[in-house]
């Protein structure tokens, strides 16, 4: 009897053993993740539809999917890679004991890293950031594309992406928070009637509610808070108007533009800066002097 060929057969078979477990674990792996992502998937769905029309809502849903997903499937993977360096042979107590070394050496040089996932942390939990919302962060401005413990990224008006690391944000100025507001300083010739002015700045709010275009963006009627300031050319009128998150600029600009078409129409004067001489007259001589 070949010993040596039996020898050589079982290690062949230990072998083939370990390629087949190695491979189930990376089906495992791939079964489980379609499977927990379709399950986060129907889950958010459904819970946003307990709660139809609100977007601030759909909005948090949306950004805990993202950030579930994105830890889950670290973890995921760090257990996967643990039993296919079993199966492999390799020793899995020095590894990780020379990794809590590596990991206490390196945390000193990964303050950074450290600080931004607790800030990210805190910032989920706290709900300060939601996808979709448009924020101005650490000097930059722009709507929030996605959230998760390491950084924020932004995309702002001109398309231009921000990444952003957690622990660079120290405040969060939130513009889409249940509302967003536009303020108007409109200004008028002195010669104006402010109360005429202020009248008609409320018609025309009164007739952009009416619009079908506008009137699903606009929460509540124009807020005038009145005369604001006496400026160099101009008397400078403050009012308010309160919209949908994000809708704001869309409703008054619209506003502003029927607002200018009003005062041509009633001949109200909207000042430019200008300037007016005054060529000063010479003083007569004292006569005593020119005797």
């Amino acid at each position: 009897m070949d010993f040596t060929k039996i020898k050589n057969l079982f290690i062949e078979k230990g072998a083939i053993q370990s390629a087949l477990q190695i491979l189930l674990v990376l089906v495992v792996v791939f079964i489980v993740t379609r499977v927990v992502n379709m399950v986060i998937k129907n889950v958010a769905t459904r819970l946003k539809k307990k709660k139809k029309g609100d977007g601030e809502f759909a909005k948090r849903i949306e950004t805990l999917r993202v950030v579930f997903k994105y830890v889950y499937q670290i973890i995921l993977y760090i257990v996967a890679g643990i039993i296919i360096l079993g199966e492999l042979g390799i020793e899995i107590g020095p590894i990780l004991a020379a990794a809590g070394v590596v990991g206490i050496a390196v945390g000193f040089g990964a303050q950074s890293l450290v600080k931004d996932l607790i800030a990210g942390t805190f910032i989920l939990v706290q709900d300060q950031i939601r996808v979709g919302d448009w924020v101005e962060i650490a000097g930059k401005e722009g709507k929030v594309e996605s959230v998760n413990l390491k950084m924020t990224r932004l995309r702002d008006l001109s398309g231009n992406v921000h990444f952003i690391p957690n622990g660079e944000i120290t405040v969060v100025t939130n513009k889409t928070r249940d509302y967003s507001k536009y303020v108007y300083d409109i200004g008028v010739a002195y010669k104006e009637d402010v109360d005429q002015v202020m009248e008609i700045m409320q018609e025309v709010d009164e007739e952009l509610r009416k619009d079908e275009e506008y009137s699903k963006y606009i929460l509540a009627p124009l807020e005038m808070l009145g005369v604001d300031e006496f400026a160099d050319s101009a008397v400078i009128i403050k009012a308010v108007t309160q919209t949908l998150p994000l809708k704001h600029k869309k409703v008054g600009r619209e506003y502003q533009r029927r607002l200018k078409k009003r005062f041509d129409q009633d001949d109200i004067e909207i000042p430019f800066p200008h300037l007016t001489l005054f060529y000063g007259e010479e003083k007569p001589l004292d006569k005593s002097i020119q005797d």
